[in-house]
Parts: C-alpha cells; structure tokens; sequence
C-alpha cells in the first residue's frame, strides 16, 4: 500500500508538472502571438488609432483643421509596365516605396497608403503638428532626390510627379475586415489635383500650403490654371528650403 501510494503521488506530480509546462508554454505562444498581432496592427495603422481599436472603440473618425497632404505620382508607370519584367517592376516600386517610408519616418509624416504607383502621405494626423507644411515640404524635397539616386543606380529614368495642399480634412478607419486608415475632404482632392496637374520631377504646391510655408521655403510662382471642381487657382512649385532656415 504503501509503494501504490508512493507511485500515485509521484505520478500526480509528474502530471502536474507536465500540465504547468504545458500551460506555460501556451501562455508565452499566446502572449508572442498577441505582439505579433499588435505589431501587425500598428504596421498598418498609426499607433494612436491602434490603440484605440485595441480599447475596443468601434469607429474612429476625427476632424482636423489644419493638415497638409500630399500625393506623388511615378511618371510613366504606364510605359514602364510594359518594358520592365514583373519582378524588376515590383523591385523598383519596393525600393522606391521603402525609401519614401523612411523619410515619412525621418520628418514625423504619416504615410497613408499607396495605390499603384502613387503614393499618398500627410501630415498633422492623427496627432495634430503646427509645422505640418514644413515637414512635408521637406518630406517632398527628400523623395525627389531619392528618386533621383535610385534611378540613377538602377539605370531607369525615373520621375516623379508631386502636388500638395493644406487645410481641414477628416480622418478614420474604414471598413471592419482589413482596416485601413484614410483621409477625406476638399484638402486632399486639391491635393491629388495639384499632382495630376503638375510638371515632371516638381512640386506643385497650392497657395495655402505656400502661406503656410512663410518665407522658411524658396518658392516658384506658377500662375493660375483650373482645377476641376475647383475653377481658377493660382498655383506654385516648391524649390527648396531657404538658405537660413537649412542652417
């Protein structure tokens, strides 16, 4: 009797120990899978919004009043799709898009999305930023000359084509399945005007993102040209930061 009890007592402590390294190890696959997940969601969306979603908020939506947004546009993607193999292609874009991330990280943009080869970012969300058109006109001066060294290295001509406003717009994530964070308003339609109505390689820039730049950024009068919805705006290209505010 008494070995019968000897042998049950010490197979109750081996199931009990086999049971906690069990447990043990389903809490740490669970706890990494909880930072993957959470690591996955803030790739996605920017940390504040995420961390709203995680508290269990249903919608989130904000309204800014001062933001500046951009949209920059590879010119002759086009043409360019149908000379270059699918894999130099998206090799390209990759190193374009990457680099671009870098410099949004680099001047405190928020990049929004991309949606072929157009690439969508903004500033002053979803925190607000008094410099919002500062950082992006020097987020935009950045991508320029790094579309410049990339082309140059990889041996194409690439271009791009970049156009920028400021002003209220609306912020939120939209739909419940795959999240996405995006920006709504007269703001960034202007903006994606001003790119699609701009010149190879330049900046265009509204008339209230220039006032908003002050005399801080060099910049090129345009003239006045119609924009749909729009009418009759005058218009800008950003050339470079002034010499005393680079210093």
């Amino acid at each position: 009797n008494a070995f019968c009890l000897t042998a049950c007592v010490m197979l109750a402590d081996e199931v009990w120990y086999r049971a906690a390294v069990c447990n043990f190890v389903l809490r740490k696959t669970l706890i990494e899978e909880r930072g993957r997940a959470d690591d996955l969601l803030r790739n996605i969306l920017p940390a504040a919004v995420a961390d709203r979603l995680k508290r269990g908020e249903d919608h989130v939506v904000e309204f800014h009043d001062e933001v500046s947004v951009m949209f920059a546009d590879v010119v002759g993607f086009t043409k360019m799709a149908t000379e270059l193999t699918p894999a130099r292609l998206i090799q390209m874009l990759e190193a374009l898009f990457k680099a671009f991330d870098e410099i949004a990280d680099q001047h405190g943009v928020e990049k929004i999305k991309t949606v072929g080869d157009a690439y969508m970012a903004a500033a002053g969300v979803p925190d607000e930023t008094p410099d919002h058109a500062d950082r992006i006109a020097r987020m935009a001066l950045a991508m320029l000359a790094t579309c410049e060294r990339i082309g140059r290295e990889s041996g194409m001509a690439l271009n791009l084509r970049i156009g920028i406003d400021s002003g209220p717009a609306i912020s939120g994530v939209i739909a419940q399945k795959k999240f996405a964070y995006d920006l709504w308003g007269d703001t960034v339609n202007t903006a994606s005007r001003m790119e699609a109505s701009g010149a190879v390689g330049r900046i265009h820039v509204t008339e209230a993102f220039r006032q908003r730049l002050g005399d801080r950024f060099q910049c090129e009068r345009r003239g006045h040209l119609e924009l749909k919805g729009k009418g009759i705006v005058p218009g800008h290209f950003l050339i470079c930061e002034s010499e005393a505010q680079a210093a």
